[in-house]
């Protein structure tokens, strides 16, 4: 018999409880999750498989999966199953603080990946076969499509490529959702991939529904779970300062005619400084404008009810609790003004370079040429992961980079002699700001980056450092093109936290 959810009369013999779902799943397995920073993954089967691991620990026996995902999931899957120590593998981008601290730990290997390039290379073949996709869905059609929530990711290629798969059917998510997504896949390997046809922001070129292939699938979960997007911080401070200072960049680009007056499609990383930025964009003199990114936050809806925003797509809703269900309350209101797509093609180099994204991400550290790193402290301690910083950095219209210029309660610099690990070589980084200004890098030459981000970057407790740094360089480097001295600049941050030199 089917259900409201679940229309295929094929799959009434397959519905079952998380716990019998999750027996499927083998030791040593390599297990494709649904999930894009905390939206859309499987709750259910999740939790269940890590009681049958704890039960198999005590026993004595081994029992540890390889986890493939679309980026960050939730708490109770990437989070349990990182307590359980039932995680041998796991990529392409992580933000669980139990699975970072065992992967910097040596205990989970990590592949931290290009998320464009992650359906691809599993689709390649490069990271083995995919023995189980677990996905979550909103409904499943009478004839076996399904309905995506509120996340796309990798969800397709999963179940293009799953040997078996477990799907969740969550009554929570939105039944109106449907209509909101746009899956188009190419599965072809070169030389015959084809280009993709989509030219503008708000264009559908796919289908609104996933497939599969109905007798893959093992298992079908009935469940009824929220999403675990945690709120932003209230935009102040710094956040605010940044955000000024690319408002005037870009009203400035604008003027200069190097921008039209409603802007490039906007690209956003996640984070209280990129939300602080699209909300200053409501209040901003420029309408008319689209998103093509990776999630959508917060600050896109604000921009959205402000009538400032048409378009936003995207592969994943990244809603704090309080506008998650403002979208869940008013969801027709939002209809056509948003778009999910699948992750190798939101973050896809070739679209990103043909709409001219303007590219907004954050770092942990940026040297005085400008390059980033936005993955390692320290140069060796995995924070998150690049996640398509990178895919949008390297192509779009405009890469912009910004943090505050201090750390560790202004113990440390943000802005460095030398970043301890590069994710983003200087040529793709053309736009560095803090909240002690903005520094345009287009068009010049390393040491007038470097005379440049000093000047207008780097807080002033760190600026006599760095400009004695730099003089000393010039002088004595090998060479004088990009002049550096490696082994005093790497060890930058130790030697202040060691020392206390330069703290206020």
């Amino acid at each position: 018999m089917t259900t409201p959810r679940i229309g295929h009369p094929g799959f009434a013999s397959r519905i079952m409880s998380a716990a019998q779902a999750a027996a499927f799943i083998r030791h040593d397995q390599a297990v494709g999750f649904s999930g894009f920073t905390g939206a859309g993954y499987p709750k259910a089967v999740s939790q269940a498989l890590v009681t049958r691991i704890e039960a198999a620990h005590a026993r004595g026996e081994p029992f540890a999966i390889k986890v493939w995902s679309g980026a960050s999931t939730g708490p109770e899957l990437d989070g349990a199953l990182a307590r359980a120590k039932a995680m041998s593998f796991r990529w392409p981008y992580n933000s669980d603080p139990v699975a970072r601290d065992q992967i910097n730990a040596g205990l989970i290997d990590y592949c931290d990946t290009h998320l464009s390039e992650v359906a691809p290379m599993a689709a390649e073949g490069f990271f083995g076969p995919l023995d189980v996709a677990v996905v979550e869905v909103t409904a499943i059609k009478p004839d076996g499509a399904l309905v995506p929530s509120t996340s796309v990711g990798n969800n397709q290629t999963w179940l293009h490529l799953a040997k078996q798969v477990i799907l969740e059917v969550n009554s929570w998510q939105n039944p109106a959702l449907e209509g909101f997504h746009d899956i188009w896949c190419d599965d072809a390997l070169p030389p015959s991939r084809v280009p993709i046809p989509l030219v503008r922001t708000d264009q559908r070129i796919g289908s609104p529904l996933l497939t599969l292939d109905p007798a893959k699938v093992i298992a079908v979960v009935e469940t009824n779970a929220p999403d675990r997007n945690t709120p932003f911080k209230p935009a102040e401070g710094d956040c605010l300062t940044i955000a000024g200072h690319i408002l005037e960049f870009l009203g400035h680009e604008v003027k200069r005619g190097r921008l039209p007056p409603s802007l490039l499609p906007l690209q956003s990383g996640v984070g209280n400084i990129a939300n602080a930025v699209l909300t200053g964009l409501a209040k901003g003199p420029f309408s008319d404008m689209t998103a093509f990114t990776e999630v959508i936050q917060d600050g896109m809806i604000d921009l959205i009810d402000a009538g400032k925003l048409d378009v936003a797509s995207a592969t994943a809703l990244s809603l704090s609790p309080a506008y998650g269900e403002r979208l869940h309350r008013e969801i027709e209101r939002y209809r056509g003004k948003i778009v999910l797509r699948n992750e190798d093609i939101s973050n896809h180099p070739e679209l990103i370079r043909r709409l001219g994204c303007i590219a907004m991400n954050g770092l942990i550290e940026a040297d005085i040429y400008g390059n980033v790193n936005s993955t390692h402290v320290m140069g060796s301690r995995v924070q998150n992961g690049i996640g398509g910083s990178g895919d949008f950095a390297r192509n779009g219209y405009i890469s912009i980079f910004m943090s505050p210029s201090r750390a560790k309660g202004g113990a440390i610099s943000t802005v460095v002699p030398q970043a301890s690990h590069v994710d983003h070589i200087d040529q793709d980084v053309q736009v560095l700001v803090t909240e002690q200004g903005l520094a345009d890098l287009r068009g010049l030459a390393p040491k007038q980056r470097a005379a440049k981000i000093i000047a207008t970057c780097a807080h002033p407790q760190f600026r006599p450092a760095l400009q004695d740094y730099f003089d000393r360089a010039c002088r004595d480097a090998y060479g004088k093109h990009s002049p550096s001295l490696p082994g005093e600049a790497l060890s930058w941050h130790q030697r202040f936290i060691d020392t206390g030199n330069m703290l206020p």
